[in-house]
């Protein structure tokens, strides 16, 4: 087996890396206390490409495949200390623009994959509701057939980018009695009427990504703006949520290695009755434990985007590398805010916005829970009976 990258992804990786670290950060700390979206950082990442990672070239992206894109994510996330504007950025492309580079139109990709690649445009996915949550096919949003078009009507929660999006991807129940099979997806677009967006939530972490409710009264689209055919709407957010899963996730990992590599400093200069922090096994053996879950997560994401380059996904792979990211970050993070004591619970230190940043991640995506229910079931455990 070759582990080792080519020099095209070296080469991204250190751009990306070196970008984020000179452009990202400056005031990082001053929008998550104020909760503010980094407009500007946006429009810098967009301007480098990372709005489109895996678009297609001759649509305005950078062309790249599932493992390419989950590396140059890995870089942003260990350059940028801004998790909120990785999460938007990430939520961006593997939510809303995959999906209309996948499944859309010639139309469809002609009027908005330009604009979503180059971040003109801002995408959000709108699927989740108050009941709808792990049962993401609960849906009671609806979307009734109407003359040339459809009208939806219902209220979705928790949309990333809501606040700032001109395009959503809209999933609504277009044959309740079909449950699964009766779910569609609509792109519509902000300024369509009947569909507003509510006001910004806070959040505990990711708090420079804007997130809020998306209500729909009566929203008239054309029938141009399903995407794919009626009833495809699952599969549709299955095929979003395997990229998301593993590639979404890597930048998760970078974030993983630039807190160990804070950690391990502190420790080396950190000192405590007269030697370094770092010679104590009980601060040691935790950076070991970093270590460890951050190589082990390594490992499991770029199988799962590797098998996706290689056109065979695997819904187990992604399951696993969710997994075990999200509930690395969460335990690595309360490990290093144990190793930098008090500091490591103040503000303007950093280290406390690991942990906030951290606790998400086992919700979004599909939960942890949610995620060993699917690893059982592909080791052919028997589903729950209702």
């Amino acid at each position: 087996m070759d582990y080792s990258w080519t020099p095209e992804q070296d080469e991204l990786y250190a751009g990306i890396l070196r970008f984020a670290r000179e452009n990202l950060n400056a005031t990082t700390l001053e929008r998550d206390r104020t909760r503010r979206f980094g407009e500007e950082e946006w429009k810098k990442c967009a301007g480098f490409g990372l709005a489109g990672l895996c678009i297609p070239r001759e649509s305005g992206g950078l062309g790249l495949d599932c493992l390419s894109t989950a590396r140059a994510l890995e870089a942003l996330g260990r350059g940028c200390s801004d998790g909120g504007l990785g999460f938007s950025l990430s939520a961006h492309l593997f939510a809303c623009a995959v999906p209309v580079h996948l499944h859309g139109s010639p139309d469809q990709k002609e009027r908005y994959l330009a604009r979503l690649a180059s971040g003109e445009w801002i995408g959000a996915n709108a699927i989740t509701e108050s009941e709808a949550g792990s049962d993401a096919f609960a849906l009671k949003a609806r979307a009734r057939k109407e003359g040339d078009g459809y009208v939806i009507s219902g209220e979705k929660s928790f949309v990333t980018n809501a606040p700032v999006a001109r395009l959503f991807l809209v999933y609504a129940s277009t044959a309740p009695e079909n449950g699964f099979l009766g779910i569609s997806a609509f792109l519509v677009e902000r300024d369509t009427p009947g569909l507003k967006a509510g006001r910004p939530m806070e959040t505990t972490g990711l708090t420079t990504s804007p997130i809020s409710s998306l209500y729909l009264d009566d929203c008239r689209v054309p029938a141009s703006a399903l995407l794919g055919r009626e009833g495809a709407g699952g599969s549709i957010f299955k095929d979003s949520m395997g990229w998301e899963r593993s590639c979404l996730f890597a930048f998760w990992l970078g974030a993983l290695e630039r807190q160990l590599e804070e950690t391990v400093d502190h420790a080396k200069s950190r000192r405590q009755f007269g030697h370094p922090i770092g010679s104590n096994q009980a601060v040691s053996h935790r950076i070991a434990d970093m270590k460890l879950r951050l190589e082990a997560a390594r490992l499991l994401l770029y199988r799962a985007c590797w098998e996706r380059a290689a056109g065979h996904p695997s819904e187990l792979a992604a399951s696993l590398a969710k997994l075990a990211v999200s509930e690395a970050f969460v335990a690595s993070s309360l490990d290093a805010v144990q190793i930098f004591g008090g500091s490591g619970v103040m503000q303007e230190i950093g280290i406390e916005r690991y942990l906030r940043d951290a606790l998400p991640g086992t919700i979004y995506s599909g939960t942890s829970e949610m995620q060993r229910e699917l690893i059982a079931r592909a080791l052919g455990l028997p589903p729950r009976r209702p």
